[in-house]
């Protein structure tokens, strides 16, 4: 340094890349709290339910304990938005005591956010983890990288490549950033990423991970979670808990029938912004009554009650979002011959896709086979499955029922409601062949009934995934009873008893 300018461009890239390299944290360490029951109790104050999730944590947790440390391990939380995913990361650090960044990495295209520029470029900067180290003063910290399944590429580099340097543990002890360019210990961080969709990871960062599955909270959890967290969070957020002289609540029921008819997700996200809508409305109510009140030169010595309930819930929130439980009604009548509740996945939660069969008589010139139109935005997996399912169904009915001359005099047409919302995958084989059949025979299928798995042309019926998204999604639209590929037995089984029980 002594021997440069100071006016001189080297000075100030050199002066500012030693800046950097004496304010990392070398060998500097929050020492790690590894205490099974404080980590249980933080989690369980932070997070309702998710009881899988925090047996995972507390085992990982309870490995470091024995190592000495916690360190050298990816953890994955994949599920779908506003299931708590960020909060749980943060609920981890608080739980071992350590520092917590958190940086998206959803659309990145630029390599050099990971691993830095080189100094050679006007305003090089180091990438985004040794930032950190800079930032939290400590080389242990938490680091949470969000959004890991929307990664981008670009002609800049392939940002998932830099990261399988920074998340192995058998490199990441020396971890050579471009700016930098010499080893940092990244080996004691311990990295946890978030992701909606895991079949968008790419693969060799997937294989890198340990993988932690977050399902969508079902009606009684999120009302759970809405009377002991979103509540009193939202109204202290609204000031509402800091006016004497005003008292609000939602009563159980109207949160119930907030789930039921405004927010039908995975998640609570949207759950929590209806009870914001809410607390805003009693709060612009109350500071009118108190301000019609004082310029009435009324003494403000009784309490201003606002009390949400089902019957005045509409003023709060309008007209419900989803005023009817189920597309087609279970009351009387129950749904026509041909249409079948099926049941989908997909990164948002489950959801229940109805399969609606109809058929027109053919005239004598034309000759019946196939489906012959499909309509819906179906994608090559599901406009397959019609053509499995057409087939074993046509077989089943003429073994069955030879003189059920249907397939023959007919032609068929099968629709997937939400045309505007592309679908696919393999899961709809069984309900599409329940509904064909049930078209063939002019019997419809009992109500409340809902169905998923994967057909094959001779019947058998294979295991598919999301069973617990798929199980809640169902409940949500009022199924009573679930059809399962006996395959997904384990998955079944690992279900909390209420889900089974009901």
């Amino acid at each position: 340094m002594a021997s440069l300018e100071r006016n001189s461009p080297e000075f100030n890239v050199t002066r500012s890349y030693l800046d950097w390299l004496t304010q990392i944290p070398w060998g500097k360490y929050t020492e790690d709290e590894l205490n099974i029951q404080n980590a249980s109790q933080v989690l369980n104050n932070d997070h309702y339910g998710l009881d899988d999730v925090k047996s995972q944590i507390l085992e990982f947790i309870a490995v470091g304990k024995l190592k000495g440390f916690v360190g050298g391990k990816i953890l994955c939380l994949i599920g779908p938005p506003g299931v708590g995913k960020t909060s749980i990361a943060k609920s981890i650090a608080s739980s071992l005591n350590r520092k917590f960044y958190r940086f998206s990495v959803g659309g990145l295209t630029d390599m050099a956010e990971i691993k830095g520029h080189r100094r050679t470029y006007i305003g090089a900067m180091p990438g985004k983890p040794v930032q950190c180290l800079k930032t939290l003063g400590y080389s242990n910290p938490l680091i949470l990288i969000d959004e890991i399944d929307k990664l981008g590429k670009g002609y800049q580099g392939d940002p998932a490549s830099a990261l399988l340097e920074l998340l192995d543990p058998n490199q990441n002890t020396s971890f050579v950033d471009h700016y930098l360019d010499v080893p940092v210990d990244f080996s004691h961080v311990l990295f946890v990423c978030t992701a909606n969709d895991e079949g968008s990871i790419p693969g060799p960062l997937r294989d890198r991970m340990d993988i932690i599955r977050l399902s969508g909270y079902d009606i009684p959890e999120k009302v759970s979670i809405a009377s002991r967290y979103l509540v009193p969070k939202t109204f202290l957020e609204a000031g509402l808990k800091n006016m004497e002289n005003v008292k609000a609540e939602i009563t159980e029921e109207c949160l119930e029938l907030i789930v039921k008819n405004y927010c039908r997700e995975s998640g609570v996200r949207s759950l929590e912004k209806q009870i914001a809508k809410i607390a805003r409305k009693i709060a612009f109510k109350a500071v009118g009554d108190l301000e019609i009140d004082k310029s009435n030169d009324s003494p403000i010595d009784r309490t201003y009650e606002y009390i949400v309930t089902p019957e005045n819930l509409e003023s709060f929130l309008g007209k419900p979002k989803y005023p009817q439980e189920a597309l087609y009604d279970s009351g009387e009548g129950g749904m026509p011959p041909g249409v079948v509740m099926g049941l989908a996945w997909n990164p948002l939660g489950g959801s229940p896709v109805f399969i609606e069969a109809a058929a027109t008589p053919t005239v004598k010139t034309e000759a019946a086979g196939g489906v012959n139109v499909v309509t819906g935005q179906l994608g090559n997996v599901m406009k397959e499955s019609v053509n499995i399912a057409y087939t074993f169904a046509r077989k089943l009915v003429t073994t069955r029922f030879p003189e059920n001359d249907f397939f023959q005099r007919s032609h068929i047409h099968i629709h997937v409601p939400e045309g505007a919302v592309e679908k696919d995958g393999p899961s709809a084989g069984v309900a599409m062949a329940t509904a064909l059949t049930s078209l063939a025979l002019n019997t419809p299928v009992r109500s409340k009934l809902a169905m998923t798995g994967e057909l094959s042309l001779t019947g058998k019926v294979m295991p598919v995934g999301g069973i617990k998204e798929k199980i809640l999604a169902a409940r949500r639209s009022g199924a009573d009873t679930i059809i399962l590929p006996a395959a997904n037995q384990r998955d079944f089984d690992e279900l909390p008893k209420y889900v089974k029980e009901s």
